[in-house]
């Protein structure tokens, strides 16, 4: 196993233990507790994922080596953790569930070997992209072979309705991607809008996951609902606090510069709160969305859009939008049969709004 591959390895328990860290920092003591129980419940399943996510090809091709790139960078893994809590919480996280795990994180990674491309993006986690050393084409394509890679291995896993499920859910993000992609450099202050990108974009992986790890496990058909349901609202809530470390992060710690979605044109809910809120900063946000990509945004500009999200509330405003769609994730686990897997879920709903990363 290469060196980067045992640094992926090790990124679940880099995250809860990060998560934990902060929550003591915030005087959450409890918090950090449930989240380091977390981690000792599911720390098996998580090593066999990560394991089993390690022995995906390795070829000489350069469309392997740019897959292989990005993943080697490690990630959150937040999806298959959610996954495997679903999971084990019923029969188990067996074979099935492992390679089901496997494949919602490769379809994650997929779409940001694309996004990267169509953003021009040259940084991610701190390194430079897989574009940036492979070329677009490359990126492209590893991004196909890991979409298959990740069909494959559904189909191996046998689980009615999955596969179906996972075509869906891959149709409605292309949709959300093209209808981000009709709106770039351009003001959209839709909040419909904004909603459908991110329930094609992200929240849906979130319910697959969710949804997936439920029927492996056994689940009844109630609680798989529910626990898709509970998905959908971590993803959105996972998604605001993405847009709020776009605006009021560290970037030493995201790994990518602050306003990294306004320069690529896109609309993020603190500036569309802001934009509600104070009608005369479309121009500045416009001159910023529309400066090449290579070009600095205009500091003018960019100090009015900094002035307006403090002032309009909309950074606080962000932050309690991803607070309650946390809570109205955990009010879907009311009715579960197992303990274990409610303090879990509520868990990791709790914690993803004190993310930093």
């Amino acid at each position: 196993m290469s060196e980067q591959h045992t640094v992926a390895t090790q990124t679940s328990a880099r995250l809860i233990g990060q998560l934990s860290n902060i929550a003591h920092r915030n005087g959450l003591s409890d918090l950090a507790d449930r989240l380091k129980h977390l981690w000792h419940w599911v720390e098996d399943e998580l090593k066999d994922f990560e394991r089993e996510m390690a022995e995906l090809p390795v070829g000489e091709s350069r469309i392997e080596k740019a897959a292989h790139h990005l993943l080697d960078m490690g990630g959150k893994h937040l999806r298959p953790l959610c996954l495997a809590v679903a999971a084990k919480s019923g029969s188990g996280f067996d074979a099935r569930a492992r390679q089901l795990a496997v494949a919602v994180e490769l379809v994650h990674s997929a779409t940001l070997l694309h996004d990267d491309v169509i953003d021009l993006g040259d940084s991610r986690r701190g390194h430079s992209t897989s574009r940036m050393i492979y070329g677009n084409a490359a990126s492209i394509y590893a991004g196909d072979w890991l979409l298959v890679q990740a069909l494959m291995r559904i189909q191996k896993a046998g689980v009615p309705d999955l596969m179906d499920s996972m075509l869906v859910i891959i149709n409605d993000m292309v949709h959300a991607e093209s209808l981000q992609l009709d709106n770039r450099g351009r003001i959209n202050s839709s909040f419909e809008d904004y909603f459908q990108v991110v329930e094609g974009k992200t929240a849906a992986l979130f319910r697959w996951a969710l949804y997936a790890g439920a029927k492996v496990g056994a689940h009844s058909e109630d609680e798989c609902v529910k626990l898709e349901s509970y998905g959908r609202h971590l993803g959105i809530a996972f998604q605001a606090v993405d847009d709020l470390l776009d605006v009021d992060g560290d970037a030493q710690v995201t790994g990518k510069a602050l306003f990294t979605d306004l320069r690529e044109g896109k609309m993020t809910y603190p500036l569309l709160v802001a934009l509600e809120r104070d009608p005369s900063l479309q121009g500045a946000v416009l001159e910023c969305a529309q400066k090449p990509p290579e070009q600095p945004l205009p500091a003018s500009a960019l100090e009015s859009v900094l002035a307006s999200l403090h002032n309009t509330g909309a950074i606080e405003a962000c932050r309690e939008f991803a607070a309650r769609h946390s809570r109205e994730a955990i009010a879907t686990l009311s009715d579960l049969s197992c303990d274990e897997t409610i303090e879990a879920l509520t868990t990791i709903a709790q914690a993803t709004t004190f993310r930093r990363n």
